[in-house]
Order: structure tokens, then sequence, then C-alpha cells
């Protein structure tokens, strides 16, 4: 069996390796470090939890042992996908390189630049970031990647996921064409393939095992849920809460996994309300928020995390007995990492899921990857009651009566026929308010006053003369235009006189 002293690390990282507690190293440790520290590009695909990132670690350290950082001009680079999985590798270059003069800086968000600017103007052997925050220093120009042996893209397929390939790229290609790449991943897409392809040079390919497969460690299981679609959110986190009862004592510490920052808010709140320890962890809290949760995660303060997918990536939190997938995930990939949040180190572990009608068709894609069924589990909700049951239980309960209010005469006493009713004098009858007939439009009211009050219905076999009737007949003989008087001409021996006729007007007359 190989030993760490096998694989020509260096004695200080030996012992350091030492003091941590391991002895052997794992499969992928034992395939990746000797083409390393040969200098050869390595693309190594392992089961998450598997120890890659002590891979280029140990490694790194010794290889990093000769020659001094300058300024702005980072000796190697680790690019990691989330903040989280960033500060994981740097605890492990704290925990490998305590006797070694190594410097390192964290570029990730939610720190101020000018914490991190004073790191890298001191010059930093190893430079741990994530992409978006490494381009926006080499965009303010205080950094410059010319100096750069050795590149580790770590969890190369969430990369993938959260659309960093571009930035991947373009930050290859703003370091030396003669550097050291080495690439790790749990899972092998296409496109990744095709990055590989492009700039890795003769890699030596160590699969310790076949991509998107599960550790046998691990025992799984889903609960199908169904009803109402009103009510199907309440009652998965009333199932959430039944399935940790199940669990009793097993359940040490658990990870929640769901889809939505929103549904790991009301997770965690709902998990709160009913007494158990949990806090939630999504990329919208602040880094000091998270490095918090996550602290207290690792001590044990805190007993379940209620998390997105930032945490299902590369984080190795130790001792995680139980994950809960409270969303079947919408990727299948995504369930390979979720699980293997547990069942590390050779441990044991328990990957629970609830299952909705609307998530059957994710379900079946995560089967067809893993190459095998889930087990289907029973609710540990008690089913509902029987038919009968209900009627029985409706029976039993006392009917609710209509209190009828009784006459003032009804309300005495009631007499028997031995004593004669008395007889007593009516009260004076109240006025009775008058019913008030509808009111109707005036229209209709003289319409129906008409012939005797009885409303007209209809026409009848009657119909008016004049609806017949066209309408020149209805308009009647059109009356033929009068013809106008001619003017009358009076003639004189000095001037002629005309004179103009004009109905119902004296004559005017008409002079030069």
């Amino acid at each position: 069996m190989t030993k760490f002293a096998d694989l020509n690390l260096d004695p200080k990282v030996l012992k350091a390796v030492e003091t941590a507690g391991y002895e052997t190293p794992t499969p992928i440790q034992a395939g990746a470090i000797p083409p390393t520290l040969e200098g050869r590009d390595v693309l190594g695909i392992a089961q998450t939890g598997t120890g890659k990132t002590a891979g280029f670690v140990l490694p790194m350290i010794t290889l990093l042992g000769k020659g001094r950082a300058r300024a702005r001009m980072p000796r190697s680079l680790v690019l990691a996908p989330t903040r989280e999985l960033a500060a994981q590798v740097a605890e492990n270059f704290d925990t490998y390189a305590k006797g070694s003069r190594l410097s390192k800086a964290l570029l990730i968000g939610g720190v101020s630049f000018k914490d991190q600017d004073r790191l890298i103007d001191r010059g930093v052997d190893v430079l741990i970031a994530t992409p978006g925050r490494l381009l926006d220093h080499f965009e303010r120009g205080k950094l410059m990647l010319t100096g750069v042996q050795i590149m580790v893209v770590d969890e190369a397929d969430r990369m993938l996921d959260m659309g960093f390939i571009p930035d991947i790229e373009r930050i290859f290609s703003l370091t030396p064409f003669t550097r050291q790449t080495l690439f790790f991943s749990a899972t092998m897409a296409p496109e990744i393939e095709r990055i590989t392809n492009t700039f890795l040079s003769n890699p030596a390919k160590i699969e310790v095992a076949r991509a998107a497969t599960t550790n046998e460690n691990i025992t799984q299981g889903v609960v199908m849920l169904s009803g109402r679609k009103d009510r199907l959110v309440k009652d998965k986190r009333d199932l959430l809460r039944a399935m940790i009862e199940q669990e009793g004592d097993k359940c040490t510490s658990a990870i929640v996994f769901c889809n939505r920052k929103m549904d790991v808010d009301i997770a965690a709140k709902s998990l709160k309300k009913h007494g158990y320890n949990a806090e939630p962890i999504h990329g919208d809290l602040d880094q000091s928020k998270r490095m918090e949760v996550l602290a207290g995660f690792r001590d044990g303060s805190i007993k379940f995390l209620c998390a997105s997918d930032v945490a299902a990536r590369g984080l190795d939190i130790p001792d995680v007995s139980h994950v809960f997938n409270f969303d079947v995930p919408s990727h299948a990939e995504d369930y390979v990492h979720r699980i293997g949040r547990t069942g590390r180190a050779g441990k044991f572990g328990t990957a629970l899921m609830i299952c909705i009608p609307r998530d059957e068709k994710n379900l079946e894609d995560i089967e067809r990857l893993v190459k095998h069924k889930i087990p289907r589990l029973d609710s540990p909700i008690k089913a509902a009651k029987p038919v009968e049951d209900k009627k029985a239980d409706e029976a039993e309960k006392p009917k609710r009566t209509r209190r009828v209010r009784k006459p003032k005469q009804q309300a005495d006493a009631p007499q028997t026929e031995a004593q004669p009713q008395q007889t007593q004098p009516d009260p004076q009858p109240k006025p009775q308010p008058q019913k008030r007939e509808p009111r109707q439009n005036n229209t209709n009211r003289n319409r129906d006053n008409r012939g005797g009050g009885n409303r007209v219905v209809g026409m009848g076999n009657h119909m008016p003369d004049f609806i017949g009737k066209s309408f020149d007949e209805r308009r009647g003989p059109i009356p033929e235009p009068t013809p106008e008087p001619e003017p009358e001409i009076v003639e004189s021996k000095d001037s002629v006189e005309t004179t103009d006729v004009v109905e119902n007007t004296p004559d005017q007359a008409v002079s030069e």
C-alpha cells in the first residue's frame, strides 16, 4: 500500500501531513501527486470527498519551496467557483504549509479591495481566487499573471454550471504558455473536455472512479409526496421534520439542500420555529455571515445547515451524518455533489430526498446518470384516516344547532290541562310597514297604465297599416314647385321701369 513517504514530498510537508493525522493517501492523491511533481499537466476525475484538494496542494508546496515571489506577480494560481471553496483551499494551505515560508492571498468577493491589494503588493507565492474578483484586480491594474508557474482549476464542472467558462478562457490567455496546468472535477461535461483539449498539453489522466457515480458508503432513499398543490410546500416541511425525527440519534449533523435561496431561508426558519438548531447559508448573505455559519457548523454549535448549491461543491465538512434534499436538484450532477457532503473519508452516511409530482422527471434524470434506481421509502407521517373513521369522528362531534327565538307568549312556563290557560287581552297590534313596490321606469309605468292597466306584451296578430307601407307611400305625393312670377316691365318715354314681384313684400322700383 502506498504511503505519503513514498511520494517524494518535501520532509516539511510530510511532517505537516503526519501532524494532521493522515498516513495513507487516497487513490486520487496517489495518482495525481507523482505526475504533478514531474511537472506534467494533470486531469483528475474523482468522486467528491476523495481528497482532490490535498492532491494538488501537497505537490504545489513542494514545487514552490524554492524561489521568491515578486510584487503583484503570484507564482501560482488556484481558481475556485465559490467563496467557500476558495476559503477551504486556503485553509488547506495553512495546514500543510506550516513548516515553509510560502505566502498566500485569498481574493474573494465581500472583502475590502484595500486589504487584498496590500497582500498582492507584498508578493505572494500562492494566489487563491474566484474568477470574478481575480479579473476585477487585473482590470484595476493591481495584478499581473505573467509569472504564474502552476495553475489549478478546482471543480471545473461547477465552473461550467455557474457560467465561468468565458472567464476561465480569458484567464488562461493571461498566463504564460509554459505554465503547468492541473484540472480537477467530479464530472466530465463535453465543454470541460473541450477546454482540457485546448489548454492542457499531454495531461496525465487520473480517473479513480467512473464520472458521476455516488459513494457506496452512502445509504440513499427518496420519499414520494403527493397531495393538494396549495398544501405541498407546507407538507414538505412537515415531512422533513418527520424524517429527521425518524432518524433519531443517528442524525448528529445534517445539511438540508434547497434549489432556491428563498426556500433556504423558509426551511431554516421553519426548523428553528420547531426547536431545531438550524441556520441558512446562500449567496445573498454577507461573506462574514457565511463564514461564521460554516465555522459554527464545523465546530458543532450548529446542527442543521440549510443551504443552496453554494455548499454542494467541494466543501470538506467532517462528520456530516445526513444530507436531506428538500428539493430534487434541477441538474442531475448536483445530486452527486450534494450527497457527497456525507460519507467522506471512508465513513458512512445517509442521503434522503423528498420528491413531489412535478420533480419526477428530474428524479428520472438522476437515476439515469447514477445508473441505479434510488430506493423508495415509506413516508414517516401517518397515513390519513379511512373514510369510515372520519364519519365516526364526525358523528361523535356535537352538532351545532341554531337557536330559535321564541315569541314572548311561548317563553312563559308551559301550562297543564288541569290549569286552564288564562286569557290575556291581546296587545295593540303594531302597524306593519307597507311593502314598497319596486321602482319602475316612468316610461314603462305610463305604458302599463294604457288600455286599462293591462301590460302590453306584443302586438299579436294585429299590425298597423303604416308598418306595411313604403317610405314614399307614408310620405305622400311630393308637391310640385310653384313657378316664380315674371317681372312686370313698364315702358316710358325716358326710361324703362322694371318691377320685381316678391311674395308677401311691396313692389320696389328699380331706377337707373
